[in-house]
């Protein structure tokens, strides 16, 4: 003797699986756009660097690089900056970790007492730790 009992006509069956299309083309335009500015967020200060034979060291996250060019003039990072705001500038970059390394890098054509005069300010700054970039031992942000 079998019984059945009807329960009301429910023919909406529910669905259990999730529809990942639209999540698929949100990664992929989130992947263009981070292939589209990964090149962008370069520091793209010409200065003619010198050939380093030395192996390379694991470089930090976000490295803090300060250039001398030709000229004598500063960068840190892209940004122009004057030798009397140097301190000022690295305190912003370094967000006030004087223990940071700072990159330093200049054209081979900056006399090595010009040189000494910027190293000198990063030390007067409190900055100790100085890395000296060659053309081969360049960090790739």
């Amino acid at each position: 003797m079998a019984v059945k009992l009807d329960h009301g006509g429910d023919d909406l069956a529910e669905n259990h699986e999730i529809n990942v299309t639209p999540f698929i083309d949100v990664m992929l335009v989130l992947l263009i756009i981070f292939m589209v500015a990964a090149p962008l967020a370069t520091v793209d200060v010409p200065v003619d660097l010198p050939a380093a034979a030395a192996r390379q060291h694991p470089r930090p996250d976000k490295p803090v690089i300060l250039t001398v060019k030709e000229d004598l003039s500063l960068a840190l990072g892209n940004d122009m900056i004057a030798r009397d705001a140097l301190p000022a500038a690295l305190e912003r970059a370094s967000h006030g970790d004087k223990e940071q390394r700072i990159f330093l890098r200049a054209d081979k054509k900056v006399d090595y007492g010009d040189l000494m005069e910027v190293m000198n300010a990063l030390r007067n700054a409190g900055y100790l730790k100085v890395a000296l970039i060659g053309l081969d031992a360049l960090p790739k942000s």
